[in-house]
């Protein structure tokens, strides 16, 4: 693969436009084009850009070498497929897809085709996780929280695939262990799908999570706490803020009460930009350079899909739709 490379971005709106001005920035790289459903929103951003606004992804074959997918959640297989059909890298906004069957069928096309398949779970680039995340060796219990204000442009799936999905997509590699258990319960508030979750699990190696989820809260809150041996982290998304706290290794005598056993620190990370993160690091990988920390890869956007359809389902299984 020659340094130089085309790229493209399919779907426009809120997210994607981000994505194409991302590109654009790029060195030794090329943003050939955008495409959107709505034609009209396609002109507005390649002129903003100076770029073309295309028909559709059928004209990409052979003019691009990868694609940033940010279309509708349902439209991302079928799209996703026809690219790496053609020959094309992709990155695909999550979740993946609406089924495990088809996120299989993509991640099967990528390696057949040698293709990069990745998933944009932008958390796993924010400054703050990206501090702590090397600290964290055994987790044993995790709680998080991830709330947000109701936006109407969200709402094609539910709060479990909009916004819990993050959490799981970091937590599940952070554990590595099978589920050995699974609970969950939600209910709908201002809309007809689950606007408010909360699933509990617990893995075969011992550790709990116990994640909450809402987009009908009066304020945004992103908020991971991490226990492990003598140690608890706390990581806030939102403001990069992080906590330390760990029990000292000396011993202190009972009888002192005005010294604490415990060791704490926090520290605010500086600014970052994670959908540029991302971006580069799914360039990167195309190129065939090492990524610090790997990316999302289309097994990581599969695995947390599939566990967060299955909250889906038990919520569903209790009569909450």
């Amino acid at each position: 693969m020659s340094k130089f490379l085309r790229a493209a971005v399919i779907g426009v709106g809120y997210l994607g436009r981000f994505h194409a001005q991302k590109y654009a920035a790029l060195p030794d790289v090329e943003l050939v084009g955008v495409v959107d459903p709505d034609p009209e929103r396609a002109a507005a951003v390649a002129r903003e850009l100076g770029t073309a606004a295309l028909p559709g992804h059928a004209e990409l074959a052979g003019k691009v070498d990868l694609v940033s997918i940010a279309s509708t959640t349902e439209s991302h297989y079928r799209i996703a497929r026809d690219c790496l059909a053609a020959g094309l890298h992709v990155l695909v906004e999550k979740p993946i897809t609406v089924s495990v069957a088809e996120a299989d069928e993509l991640i099967a096309l990528a390696a057949a085709g040698r293709r990069m398949l990745q998933v944009g779970h932008l958390e796993r680039y924010n400054p703050a996780w990206l501090a702590v995340r090397d600290r964290i060796a055994t987790p044993l219990f995790i709680e998080a929280h991830r709330m947000a204000p109701f936006k109407p442009r969200g709402i094609d799936v539910s709060v479990v695939l909009d916004l819990m999905i993050h959490d799981l997509d970091l937590i599940l590699p952070l554990v590595q262990s099978p589920i050995a258990d699974l609970r969950a319960s939600g209910v709908a508030v201002l809309t007809e799908g689950i606007d408010i979750a909360n699933a509990r699990i617990e893995f075969a190696s011992g550790c709990v999570a116990n994640i909450t989820a809402s987009r009908a809260s009066t304020a945004s809150l992103r908020r991971m706490r991490i226990f492990q041996h003598h140690e608890y982290l706390s990581v806030d998304f939102g403001e990069r803020k992080l906590g330390f706290a760990r029990k000292r290794d000396a011993i202190i005598d009972a009888g002192d009460t005005n010294e604490s056993p415990i060791d704490s620190e926090s520290r605010i990370e500086p600014p970052g930009d994670a959908l540029l993160s991302e971006i580069q690091a799914f360039v990167a990988s195309v190129r065939g350079e090492a990524v610090p920390g790997g990316t999302c890869s289309g097994r990581d956007g599969r695995e947390a899909l599939a566990v967060a359809l299955e909250i889906e389902r038990l919520m569903s299984k209790q009569g909450i739709q």
